[in-house]
């Protein structure tokens, strides 16, 4: 059974449902002000909205394509508060159309606009909440090798970058190693490159990027890193059974969160606990691809220690098949008096 030294994963991380509107709305209940609000329509073929208090509100990127950030406070979100987030009138952070399932929002907290940070060859402005192992890192892209400070004050197990320019999600994850890169934004499996990470695995301080465009392009960066935290969130890979008695994958807690993506190609899979109530959970959003959820793709039983899969789909678990993972969620023990059953 994993203990951990967070008590209450929802001082960190969750997520809230909302319906979409003509008007503003403003989503409460969270327990803490976010820094990082990633939206998707449930009901339409939206694009993301990612949002983080270290660019700023009404700037977003979409992790369905490679665009550029876009700057609009109307199609975005307006306003960060105590307990969670305004957002506008327009797509993709709302919809008037949107009232059946309306949007889904995952939500992590940092710390604010961020500070400076001179750990590596490029000075950054570092957003961390280092208790549950997440940090916002801008900088300045030079296009060359160079090392740019984190500030976790622990290795991240998972990287995801992106240029405020066109170009696509630089992904870096542990199981991968630093040899080679994901993108977030496409179905393409990882791939070897010098370029990305400049074959060098992050370090407590500081993770390493190379000439490619994915990680390091001339002009703004941004980066969200992960560090591992018992009991709270997992980084790594499992390999499919093809059945559907499918690959269990422990996690030592009850995961509210978990993104797959298979190692070759495929879709990547994200599922939470608010969007359905029971298992199997078979309600997807899939990162890299605008559509409405899907409630026919990859099944998943989210358990009290982990996840199982539960079909035979190529995107989460083909007979002999690899794929990555990374998940969220509350471990039994602690002082949060927080059951972790089985859904």
């Amino acid at each position: 059974m994993a203990y951990t030294t967070i008590n209450k994963s929802k001082d960190h991380f969750d997520g809230k449902i909302y319906l979409g509107s003509s008007s503003a709305v403003t989503v409460t209940g969270l327990e803490f002000q976010p820094d990082l609000v990633w939206v998707k329509d449930r009901d339409n073929g939206n694009n993301h909205c990612w949002v983080d208090a270290v660019r700023g509100v009404g700037k977003y990127i979409q992790s369905d394509n490679n665009s550029a950030e876009v700057n609009n406070s109307t199609n975005s979100i307006s306003a960060f508060t105590s307990d969670g987030f305004t957002v506008g009138t327009g797509n993709p952070a709302n919809e008037s159309a949107s009232t059946t399932k309306g949007f889904m929002s995952w939500n992590w907290k940092g710390n604010g606009a961020g500070s400076a940070n001179t750990d590596g060859s490029i000075n950054s402005t570092v957003s961390v909440n280092a208790t549950s192992g997440f940090s916002i890192v801008k900088w300045t892209g030079t296009g060359a090798n160079a090392t740019i400070g984190h500030g976790l004050g622990a290795v991240p197990k998972m990287i995801i970058c992106k240029s405020m320019n066109s170009g696509e999600w630089g992904t870096y994850h542990v199981s991968n190693g630093a040899t080679k890169y994901i993108y977030l934004n496409t179905t393409a499996g990882a791939l070897s490159a010098t370029a990305v990470w400049n074959d060098t695995a992050p370090t407590s301080s500081v993770f390493s990027v190379g000439t490619s465009g994915a990680s390091n392009e001339s002009g703004e960066m941004i980066a969200y890193c992960f560090a591992e935290k018992t009991g709270y969130s997992k980084f790594g890979s499992y390999v499919g059974n093809g059945n559907a008695d499918g690959t269990f994958v422990y996690t030592g807690f009850k995961p509210s969160f978990v993104i797959i993506k298979k190692d070759g190609t495929g879709n990547w899979q994200l599922f939470d606990n608010k969007r359905v109530g029971y298992n199997q959970d078979n309600h997807v959003l899939r990162p890299n691809l605008s559509n409405a959820e899907c409630t026919s793709c990859v099944e998943i039983d989210i358990l009290s220690n982990g996840f199982k899969l539960r079909n035979t789909d190529g995107d989460g678990n083909t007979g002999s098949g690899d794929y990555i993972y990374m998940a969220f969620g509350q471990s039994l023990v602690g002082s949060n008096n927080v059951p972790c059953t089985a859904r």
